[in-house]
């Protein structure tokens, strides 16, 4: 692939753990509470770290993403949140007068995920039902009067799943003409959908092989489309000062998870008609033996997990490394996490993003009015000497 598809820089972005967090997976044992207080502290740690925003998951399994949001928004300074629109299960319209509040009040700090729903017994829960491709049918009529209405336009439209009369909007967002749209999908109906309406193309953590052919693909048909598409990529972290302490906590974050607990686990994703969950359930295939999919992509967090499955995992500049493999490929946007979500974030953002081509900043030391060293004092007498003196 042509370097000229390599953006030269990145952004990072953390994960809201809305649905659960804790130090096992698949097991109560090491839970916490996902409670505001233990949210905030995240988003404010995300906050000061660096990262460029972060995701709240949308479903039944989550808190609502837009309360959550919106009772972060004031307790942080620059954080974005990517927030989901649910074409199917919200009118247009009111997801456009949602949006714009939420952009305004957030001082222009919101990113739209846009959400199709890969579950069928989950939709139906949610008065949804509809076939995978009409779900596709119903988020490409939503996304057309959608973005009218936030770019100021006053909409009229009949198609097959809406009509809208006088579909306008009185208070504008601060993005214009919109707030960014992020989107994943592996099927063609979802790559079609991304060329033709989305920004940013979102793929969860495969193999960079896989996703090349994937970015390749969805590049040519939005060029077929006269549009560019940006892309970015889902992944957890695993991190730690050397490889074989960070293979180690991959090992123990699995280590209380029972054979029955996977397979119940696998059996849920197979009854979505999600093809990025298929492929991703294809990367272990249920078992705990071939675990490491490409070098440093291990895949156990995909044992029970839905959705985003596989973790980069290694010392930070080894992990550095496969993000920029990634990036080399056309990556711009990495959306990460790990468990727990609070320590990790503290663990990525201070070992790793330092090593990354951001595009913001990271860390607030300039802003402090204590500049070090840093550290905890020494006997309650004097301050450990800089990095650099105990060098020397």
């Amino acid at each position: 692939m042509s370097t000229s598809t390599a953006p030269e820089r990145i952004k990072v972005l953390w994960f809201l753990p809305t649905h659960g967090d804790g130090r096992y997976l698949g097991v109560s044992e090491g839970g916490r509470a996902v409670d505001l207080p233990y949210l905030t502290q995240i988003a404010q740690a995300a906050d000061g770290l660096g990262y460029y925003g972060a995701l709240l998951p949308t479903g039944r399994s989550c808190e609502d993403s837009w309360v959550i949001a919106s009772a972060l928004a004031p307790l942080t300074k620059r954080l974005r949140f990517l927030v989901a629109v649910r074409p199917g299960l919200q009118s247009p319209t009111l997801a456009a007068r949602m949006t714009s509040t939420l952009d305004r009040i957030s001082g222009g700090r919101l990113l739209i995920n846009v959400v199709t729903g890969g579950d069928p017994v989950e939709n139906k829960g949610d008065g949804i039902f509809l076939s995978h491709d009409e779900r596709y049918e119903v988020t490409r009529e939503f996304l057309e009067i959608y973005k009218a209405v936030l770019a100021g336009e006053t909409v009229e439209f009949k198609g097959k799943h809406f009509a809208i009369e006088d579909g306008r909007l009185l208070f504008p967002p601060v993005q214009r003409p919109h707030p960014p749209l992020y989107f994943g999908g592996s099927s063609e109906a979802a790559h079609e959908v991304a060329a033709q309406q989305i920004d940013k193309y979102l793929t969860w953590g495969e193999p960079p092989a896989e996703v090349a052919r994937k970015i390749a693909h969805v590049r040519a048909l939005a060029e077929k489309a006269g549009r560019e598409v940006s892309f970015g990529i889902r992944l957890h972290v695993i991190v730690r000062e050397t490889t074989a302490e960070a293979w180690a906590a991959a090992d123990r974050l699995i280590s209380k998870l029972d054979d029955s607990a996977i397979a119940a686990a696998q059996k849920v994703f197979e009854r979505m008609d999600s093809v990025g969950q298929s492929r991703m359930s294809k990367l272990h295939g249920g078992r705990r033996d071939k675990l490491e999919v490409s070098p440093n992509l291990w895949a156990g967090v995909g044992l029970v997990r839905g959705g985003a499955g596989t973790a980069l995992v290694g010392d930070p500049a080894t992990v550095a490394e496969r993000i920029d493999e990634y990036r080399r490929i056309g990556v711009d946007s990495f959306i990460l996490s790990g468990y727990p979500h609070l320590e990790e974030a503290y663990r990525f953002g201070e070992l790793a993003l330092p090593l990354l081509p951001l595009d913001h900043p990271i860390g607030s030391g300039a802003l402090t009015a204590n500049m070090g060293p840093f550290g905890e004092t020494i006997a309650g007498d004097h301050r450990p000497p800089t990095a650099q003196a105990a060098a020397s």
